[in-house]
Parts: structure tokens; sequence; C-alpha cells
């Protein structure tokens, strides 16, 4: 696993993706989470948004469900793989805030 989340710098829209899809989700619903999350300043395109989710399913970051009989919206849910690479994220934006406030004389 650590060969696949190892020496990454996420996008924001893949990172927020990630946290979206904790819990499972569609398309749209990826959209407006993403929009909730970020207060209204990530606006995910349709593109932007399906370009990314056939790279996260690449990755094994992330997986599309089985279809719901009822419904013709594909749903999505991060792997533990794609948990591990949010984890590591965090520790890297951590690491490079505490280095920030470092040199601008801010503490942590």
């Amino acid at each position: 696993m650590a060969e696949n989340t190892d020496k990454i710098a996420l996008t924001e829209a893949v990172y927020y993706i990630l946290l979206s899809l904790y819990t499972p989700l569609h398309g749209y619903g990826i959209m407006q989470n993403v929009l909730n999350i970020s207060e209204g300043r990530v606006n995910l395109a349709a593109g932007t948004l399906y370009g990314a989710l056939t790279t996260l399913q690449e990755k094994r970051w992330i997986v599309s469900l089985e279809d719901d009989y009822n419904s013709r919206k594909k749903m999505y849910q991060i792997t533990d793989m794609g948990k591990a690479a949010v984890n590591i994220e965090i520790k890297r934006l951590e690491e490079l805030v505490s280095n920030g406030y470092k040199v601008v004389g801010r503490q942590v």
C-alpha cells in the first residue's frame, strides 16, 4: 500500500473529493459536499470531478458501489488506501503550516 500513497501531494479537488467519500455519495452529492466543506470556496466542475473519480478508481483509492436497480446514479466510497492517502496529506499539510509559522514567527 505504501508505494501507492507515499510522497504524494493531493490537489485540493482530490483532497475534498476523498473527504466527501467517507460517506458514499453520487457525483452531484460529491459536488455539493465539497462546496459545503470548503464553505463555498471550491466549486467542482463536472469534468474535473468525473476525471478525478476515474483516476481515483484506477489508484484504488475509491470504489464504485453496486448499482441500486432503482437509481441511475453511480455511488462512490473511499477505500482504506484512499484513507491512507488522506492521512498522509493531512500530515504533509500540518508540516507545511508548522514550518510556515516557524518562519514568520507565529506560534503553532
